[in-house]
C-alpha cells in the first residue's frame, strides 16, 4: 500500500453546547461507516467515545474523544468534544488543531450558549463550520427556525445543503438541495435508505433553496458570477467544485438536518464531509515561531515533518496517551520524532488511530492526521514536534482561565507526601487546572473550570494516586495598613549575669498610596544608631510586617522612618535592635489607624439580554460596582469590580441563575479597605482561630 495522499484525509472537531447530541453523532456515523457494529445510546453509557466512568456515570462528554471513521475513499478524523462549560478547555484544543468544525445545534432548542462559545473560536481560529441540526425527529424540532436562528446569531451566510423530509416524530429523510434528489429512511436506526425524486409538496421549496445556494456558490468566484448573471447554466459539476472552495473561504456556512439516534441524514451528512469540506491541502500555513520571527508552515505532504501534541490522556492500562495532530510531512513509526519545545528525541512505540478508547496501529502519519502515540516521556499539551533540526515552534494553545476554585487539604501525613506529585500528572493531562500554595494565606489553591471539572479532578487523584483531599474556601488574602501617621519608641533592654542586650529605636509610621508597598527611612542624625545597626532595625521591621497588628496579615503601603534612638557599647547587637524595631512596630501601628484591605477582582460576565437585569441586582448583592455594560451581537457584557471575598462560588451561582447561559472571567485589580462591619467579623474570626491554636 502507498502512502495515504492528504486530500483523502478530513479533520474536523465536533463541538455543541451540552446534550444537543454530539456524542450521538459521533456514535451514528462509526455505526454508518461500519466502524462499530451497532448504535450505542448516551443514556446506557454504550457510546464509544463517553468510555471513562466518570462520563458514563453522568452521561456527560468529560473528554476530548477521537473516532477514526472511513468513507467514499477518505479518512476522516472526527474529535468529539464535551459540550458542558467545564470542559471548554478541550473544546479550543479540538478546533485549533482541525481544519473545520461541525456545530451541532438542536432543532429542538436552537442556538444555546455554547454554540455562540464554539462560533467564537471558529472565528478565531478562521476554520470553515458546517452546522448539523440534530434531533429533528423529536417533537418541536424545526429546521427553518433553527436555521433563521444561525443566521441570526452567528452568520447570514448559514445556508442548508439538505431540507428536512417530514416534520418531528414524522421526519423520514432529506433532501440534496443542490443534485435535486430524495433520500428516504426507514427511521428505525438502520442505514438502509432509498434515493427518489424530490416529492411533489417539496419541489417549489426545494427550487427557491437551490436559488439561494447557488446565489452564495458563484459569490466565491468570480468567473462563475459573471456566467451566472448573464444568465448562462452553470453544470452540477463547476457548482460542486465552487461549493468546496466557498466553504474552504468561509464564504458560506453549509446547514444539513438529520437525527443521530434514529439515523436518519447522517449518511448525507458523511458525504459533506468528504465532498465538500476541506482537506489540510486547502488550508492556510500554519504560522510558527523561529529565533523570535515568524515563519509559515505549508500543509506540505513532502515537507518536514511537523506536528502539534493538542491533548495528553493518562489511560490506566496503557499509561500516557499523546494527541497529536500532523501539520506537515510524513512519518513512520521506525523513525524518532524530536520535541523542539524540550529539545529531546522521543522514541515512537506505536502510531494509533483512535475509535474511543481503542487504537489501531499504523506505519505511518501524513499532514492532516490525528495519531496518538502512547508512553513519549516529555511531550506535553502544546509542544511542537518534529525530526532532530526542527527548530520552529507552534504557538502554544491558549486556554481560559480559571474561575472556581477550592482549597484542597490532604486527609494524611501521607497525602500531603503524594500531592504534588498527583497534581503536576493531572496538569500535564489537563492545561485548564491551575495549583499554587498562597504564601500568604497558606492555603493550596486548586482552580478550574467549574465545580463539576474540580469534583471531577479530585475524584481522578483519589482513584488513581490514591490521594484523599478535604476542600474548603479559599481564605481571603487580607491585607493591612494604617491611615494616619504615627510615632513609636520600641527599647529593649535584657540585664542578665555577664553581657545583657540593649536596642532603642524611635520610629514614625506613616501612610503611602495605595500598591505602594513599603518603605524604610533612615533619619538618624548624629550617631544616636550606630550605622552598623540600621540595617537590623529595617530587618525588625520588614520580619514584622508579615503578620500585622488587627488579624494578622500583613502590613503594607506605609514608610517607617527611624527618627532616633540609644545604643550601649558593649550590650547592642542587630539582635536587640531587631527586637526593638518589631516592638516599635506593634505599638506604632495600633495607634495610626490601622484598617483592612481586601483584594478588588475586574469581572466580566456575558449572559443573554433576558438575564442582565439578575446579574446586575446580584453584583449590588455582592459589593460590587458596575464599571459598564456593552454589547455583543445578542449578548450582554457586564464589567464589574467585586470584592474576591464575593465571589468564590460565583461560578455555580451564574449558571444556575443564567440556566447555564452565562460565562464569566475575573482578573485582579486591586486592594480597597474593607467596610467596617465586615472587618469586624473577620478580626474576630482571627481572634478565635489564635485562641484555637494557643
Amino acid at each position: 500500500m502507498g502512502m495515504r495522499n492528504p486530500v483523502d484525509v478530513r479533520t474536523f472537531a465536533i463541538v455543541a453546547h451540552g446534550g444537543a447530541g454530539k456524542t450521538s453523532l459521533t456514535e451514528a456515523m462509526l455505526f454508518d461507516t461500519g466502524a462499530i457494529g451497532r448504535l450505542g445510546k448516551v443514556e446506557d453509557g454504550t457510546t464509544t467515545t463517553d468510555f471513562t466512568t466518570e462520563e458514563q456515570k453522568r452521561q456527560i462528554s468529560i473528554n476530548l474523544a477521537v473516532a477514526t471513521l472511513r468513507h467514499k475513499g477518505k479518512t476522516l478524523f472526527a474529535l468529539d468534544a464535551p459540550g458542558f462549560a467545564d470542559f471548554i478547555g478541550d473544546v479550543r484544543s479540538s478546533m485549533r488543531v482541525s481544519d473545520s468544525a461541525v456545530v451541532v445545534v438542536s432543532g429542538v432548542h436552537g442556538v444555546e450558549v455554547q454554540t455562540e462559545k464554539d462560533w467564537e473560536f471558529a472565528e478565531d481560529f478562521q476554520i470553515p463550520v458546517l452546522f448539523f441540526v440534530s434531533k429533528m425527529d423529536r417533537e418541536n424540532a424545526d429546521f427553518e427556525r433553527t436555521v433563521g436562528e444561525l443566521r441570526k446569531y452567528m452568520s447570514e451566510k448559514v445556508v442548508p445543503l439538505y431540507l428536512p423530509i417530514g416534520k418531528e416524530a414524522s421526519f423520514k429523510g432529506v433532501v440534496d438541495v443542490l443534485g435535486g434528489k430524495a433520500y428516504l429512511y426507514k427511521g428505525d436506526g438502520s442505514k438502509e435508505f432509498t434515493e427518489g425524486d424530490v416529492p411533489a409538496e417539496m419541489t417549489e421549496e426545494a427550487q427557491s433553496a437551490r436559488e439561494a445556494l447557488v446565489e452564495r456558490i458563484v459569490e466565491a468566484d468570480d468567473e462563475l458570477m459573471m456566467r451566472y448573471l448573464d444568465g448562462e447554466q452553470i453544470s452540477g459539476e463547476e457548482l460542486s467544485k465552487a461549493l468546496r472552495l466557498a466553504v474552504a473561504k468561509r464564504t458560506l456556512f453549509p446547514a444539513v438536518p438529520g437525527s443521530s439516534t434514529a439515523n436518519v441524514g447522517i449518511l448525507q451528512l458523511l458525504d459533506v464531509l468528504a465532498d465538500v469540506m476541506p482537506s489540510p491541502l486547502d488550508m492556510a500555513a500554519r504560522e510558527a515561531g523561529k529565533n523570535g520571527e515568524t515563519v509559515k508552515i505549508e500543509p506540505n505532504p513532502a515537507g518536514a515533518f511537523s506536528a502539534l501534541c493538542f491533548k495528553v490522556m493518562v489511560d490506566p492500562y496503557v499509561g500516557k496517551l499523546s494527541f497529536l495532530r500532523v501539520f506537515s510531512g510524513s512519518l513512520t513509526s521506525d523513525q524518532t520524532l524530536f520535541n523542539v519545545n524540550k529539545g529531546e528525541e522521543e522514541r515512537i512505540s506505536a502510531f494509533k488511530f483512535m475509535k474511543g478508547k481503542d487504537g489501531e496501529d499504523q506505519k505511518e502519519v501524513v499532514c492532516g492526521d490525528i495519531v496518538v502515540i502512547p508512553k513519549l516521556h516529555t511531550t506535553t499539551v502544546g509542544d511542537t514536534l518534529g525530526v532532530k533540526g526542527t527548530n520552529f515552534q507552534f504557538p502554544p494553545i491558549q486556554f481560559p482561565l480559571p474561575i472556581y476554585s477550592v482549597a484542597v487539604t490532604p486527609k494524611s501525613r501521607a497525602d500531603e507526601d503524594k500531592l504534588s506529585n498527583a497534581i503536576h500528572r493531572m496538569r500535564e493531562e489537563d492545561a485548564t487546572l491551575h495549583f499554587e500554595k498562597n504564601p500568604e494565606t497558606g492555603d493550596n489553591v486548586l482552580s478550574g473550570m467549574g465545580d463539576v471539572h474540580l469534583d471531577i479532578v479530585l475524584s481522578k487523584i483519589k482513584d488513581r494516586y490514591g490521594v484523599e483531599l478535604e476542600t474548603g474556601t479559599p481564605k481571603v488574602p487580607y491585607r493591612e495598613t494604617i491611615k494616619k501617621p504615627s510615632k513609636a519608641q520600641g527599647k529593649y533592654k535584657k540585664q542578665t549575669g555577664g553581657r545583657g542586650q540593649y536596642g532603642d529605636a524611635v520610629i514614625e509610621f506613616s501612610p503611602r498610596d495605595r500598591g505602594a508597598g513599603f518603605e524604610f527611612q533612615d533619619k538618624v542624625v548624629g550617631g544616636a544608631v550606630p550605622k552598623s545597626f540600621i540595617p537590623a532595625v529595617e530587618k525588625g521591621l520588614r520580619e514584622a510586617l508579615v503578620k500585622g497588628v488587627l488579624a494578622g496579615f500583613p502590613t503594607v503601603d506605609f514608610t517607617a522612618a527611624l527618627v532616633f534612638g540609644s545604643y550601649h557599647d558593649v550590650d547592642s547587637s542587630e539582635m536587640a535592635f531587631k527586637i526593638a524595631a518589631s516592638m516599635a512596630f506593634k505599638k506604632g501601628i495600633v495607634e495610626a489607624s490601622p484598617i483592612l484591605l481586601e483584594p478588588i477582582m475586574n469581572a466580566e460576565v456575558v449572559v443573554p439580554e433576558e438575564y442582565l437585569g439578575d446579574v446586575m441586582g446580584d453584583f449590588n448583592s455582592r459589593r460590587g460596582r458596575i464599571m459598564g455594560i456593552d454589547s455583543r451581537g445578542r449578548l450582554q457584557v457586564v464589567k464589574a469590580q467585586v470584592p474576591l471575598a464575593e465571589m468564590f462560588r460565583y461560578a455555580i451561582i451564574l449558571r444556575s441563575m443564567t440556566s447555564g447561559r452565562g460565562s464569566f472571567t475575573m482578573s485582579y485589580s486591586h486592594y480597597e479597605e474593607v467596610p467596617a462591619e465586615i472587618a469586624k467579623k473577620v478580626i474576630a474570626a482571627h481572634k478565635v482561630e489564635e485562641e484555637e491554636e494557643n
